[in-house]
């Protein structure tokens, strides 16, 4: 699996990790992203339970496990979560950041050590170690309860399935040429986002944030103006096309 340090700062650095070489071609490429700060981290959209091994190998050459404390999920898709059951036997005394909304369903994939902290449909706010990151509403991006995570200091938003593109294992993590990469990500949003008035509702709080680096679920990272291109291509973009 493929791990590189995105951003670094006196408090805290950014790590990423994803196109794993070995993982079953039928399963969906995911990335996963974690914010390190002292003696605490979170990991945020873990993966499915395929990836749980490649994973943990890969964070146990980063840090020791008990300073990995909290555990996010954006919504309940399996590809975000359903390696739970392995965390919550790993990480006994973690927490896992999740919608309220979600959290019946998620404790299907297994939870009896970590602890469940609800996130309410406005948000919020965490400290890890000594930086604070806020859990950002995207509710129908593409679930009806959904969050991002933007960190204010790194100007980083992880932004789940937005932004996300249809890519193999050795593309690279990062956007080079923003209008060819458009035809990666059109049927993607088109499809699975449900909701125009959502989607523009995100849009515009998005851009009064100041975001370097956009780093989707899937797909390639964004970086500096290509923010903006995203935001006024996903802006204009027709989505939830299921119905006509």
């Amino acid at each position: 699996m493929k791990t590189q340090l995105l951003v670094e700062t006196p408090t805290h650095k950014w790590m990423y990790f994803g196109r794993d070489p070995e993982k079953n071609q039928k399963i969906i490429d995911t990335n996963q992203y974690l914010i390190q700060s002292g003696n605490q981290s979170l990991l945020m959209d873990p993966g499915g339970i395929e990836l749980f091994a490649p994973m943990l190998a890969s964070l146990v050459r980063q840090l020791p496990l008990e300073h990995l404390t909290y555990l996010f999920a954006s919504h309940q898709d399996p590809d975000i979560i359903s390696s739970l059951g392995l965390w919550d036997q790993t990480l006994p005394k973690a927490k896992l950041y999740a919608p309220w909304l979600w959290e019946g369903f998620i404790r299907h994939f297994g939870m009896n050590n970590i602890s469940y902290e609800p996130l309410p449909d406005k948000g919020g706010k965490l400290m890890v170690g000594e930086v604070e990151i806020q859990f950002v509403p995207a509710h129908y991006l593409h679930a009806s309860g959904n969050f991002h995570v933007y960190d204010p200091v790194a100007k980083v938003l992880m932004s789940g399935d937005v932004g996300a593109a249809l890519e193999p294992a050795e593309a690279d993590i990062f956007v080079d040429d923003f209008s060819s990469h458009i035809g990666k990500m059109e049927y993607f949003h088109r499809r699975w986002m449900p909701s125009n008035r959502a989607k523009a509702n995100w849009v515009s709080r998005m851009r009064d944030l100041d975001i370097q680096y956009m780093c989707p679920q899937h797909g390639r990272i964004f970086r500096g103006p290509q923010v903006r291109q995203f935001l006024d291509w996903f802006d204009s973009l027709d989505v939830g096309i299921a119905i006509e």
